[in-house]
């Protein structure tokens, strides 16, 4: 990180159309509960938060990357309701890659929330983080899991390889798609 200059990180924020992209605060643990009570959320996530305590400990990993510069998780909001959650990983601040990541609530999916919210996230970091090099983000997700692939699509994200397995943490082969810097010259609209 360099520290001539204020991460721009954390003064600016992602924005979508009909959603508000926000960091977490800690007022959103009741909704993160519910929302991980669903099945396909926790099948394709590896932790989440099924009381209290354990959404505790998943906002303070979300505040610690932001004030590290490795994680800069976003609560996306529809209607004032936690409808998802859009997350740009960073290895190491100042790298020319990162991750996205992301996840629909039940209710909200179909709606169009993650592709939104991953191209709002996509053209804010590539923008947020230019003059640290940031040029490449990958989306991966596990092979059978269809709407991620949908949505890399509608958010421009190129397929680029089959990831193997990597068990147990990953028993599925999984999918990484890409986006360049480049590609964002003419902002991607997800339909």
């Amino acid at each position: 990180m360099n520290h001539h200059r204020p991460d721009p990180a954390l003064t600016t924020f992602p924005t979508a159309d009909g959603l508000l992209l926000r960091p977490f605060e800690d007022a959103d643990a009741p909704a993160l509960i519910e929302a991980y009570r669903d099945g396909t959320l926790r099948r394709y996530t590896r932790t989440y938060p099924d009381g209290p305590e354990r959404a505790a400990h998943w906002l303070a990993v979300q505040y610690e990357g932001r004030a590290n510069g490795t994680r800069y998780a976003f609560a996306v909001l529809e209607a004032g309701e936690l409808v998802g959650n859009v997350v740009l990983k960073r290895g190491t601040p100042g790298g020319e890659r990162a991750e996205v990541g992301y996840w629909t609530a039940a209710a909200a999916r179909g709606r169009g929330v993650a592709p939104r919210a991953v191209e709002a996230l996509t053209v804010w970091a590539f923008e947020a983080f230019a003059a640290d090099g940031l040029v490449r983000i990958e989306l991966l997700h596990e092979g059978d899991n269809d709407a991620s692939c949908r949505v890399a699509e509608k958010s421009g994200y190129a397929f680029a390889e089959v990831v193997p397995a990597f068990p147990p943490s990953y028993p599925l082969d999984g999918h990484r798609h890409c986006r360049k810097r480049l590609d964002t010259t003419e902002r991607h609209r997800p339909e």
